[in-house]
């Protein structure tokens, strides 16, 4: 039916990860290796339907996290990705039908990239902690599709309420594993002319790597204004935080509740962020333009 490619990394439930069709950064042999290892495991379970297989790559080894031969949630977000009805096509070979006799014996690789982007009630409960896991929050899902996978991703972003600024200020507080790699999507976005903030320990880091930042203080710090002030101001338009150690836990999803109280755009893990970051370099680039479902479809035929 398809191969859909994780944004988050593992470690985030996969009803809650966004998720890339077909995969924007997976070798040929990656794809070749999880095409074969999901034919052994139907023809080896004797599945005749559906079956839906999730996987892991660590240091280019193959693991198989599991194996469900049932429809999924994605079933719906890969049949409008190919334009071809996966339920009803599985239900009519359960039945006795071939693939053959329905007219389906092809895998389809669409021309264009589609992103799931799944949709949380947060809004609705003030004060609990956004920080993605593997028990699932989402509540639905919505799905952004261009020829351009960091457009397809913007687009998401959009329908998920969460769209993602062109210009402004950038509040960043990572942990400590996370600075090193939250360096080259800060530079982007000072290299895009984005102001950036940070609280002092990431501030620290950035300067150290002669990138321009202002200081943002926490709130146990006793500090005014501190960074929980600039969000309800609407001083700030987009925040990248992972979270912290435990002493740091209180202020981190207090920063966290205060963005969706003031709708402020979001990410709280690296792999989204650069994903996100990505995409506002393409929204400053090109033009977003918008088709049918059925113009899309029709590059699959």
């Amino acid at each position: 039916g398809g191969i859909m490619e994780h944004v988050e990394e593992a470690g985030v439930h996969s009803g809650d990860a966004a998720c890339t069709l077909p995969p924007s950064t997976l070798s040929d042999d990656q794809i070749r290796r999880l095409r074969e290892g999901t034919y052994a495991i139907a023809k080896g379970c004797h599945v005749q339907g559906l079956i839906n297989v999730q996987y892991a790559f660590m240091a280019n080894t193959l693991y198989v996290i599991e194996a469900n031969p049932r429809a999924s949630r994605t079933v719906p977000f890969v049949s409008k990705s190919i334009g071809r009805p996966l339920a009803k096509l599985a239900a009519q070979v359960m039945a006795g039908k071939t693939l053959a006799e329905l007219g389906f014996t092809r895998e389809i690789t669409p021309e264009y990239y589609c992103v799931k982007e799944a949709v949380f009630p947060w809004g609705r409960f003030p004060g609990i902690d956004v920080v993605l896991g593997p028990e699932m929050k989402s509540t639905g899902e919505v799905m952004g599709i261009d020829p351009d996978p960091d457009i397809a991703f913007a687009k998401s972003q959009v329908s998920a309420f969460n769209p993602l600024p062109t210009e402004g200020k950038v509040f960043i507080s990572v942990n400590d594993r996370d600075k090193d790699r939250v360096l080259h999507m800060a530079r982007q976005l000072a290299d895009m002319g984005f102001t950036l903030c940070a609280t002092r320990g990431t501030m620290i880091h950035l300067l150290q790597h002669d990138i321009e930042c202002e200081r943002a203080y926490k709130v146990n710090e006793a500090r005014r204004p501190n960074i929980v002030d600039h969000i309800k101001n609407g001083d700030i338009d987009f925040i990248i935080n992972t979270p912290g150690s435990h002493d740091a836990r209180a202020d981190d999803i207090i920063i966290r509740s205060s963005a969706i109280a003031a709708k402020t755009s979001y990410c709280t893990n690296l792999a989204s962020a650069q994903a996100c970051v990505n995409a506002i370099e393409a929204l400053k680039n090109k033009n977003l333009q918008v088709c049918t479902i059925q113009e899309y479809h029709a590059q699959n035929l």
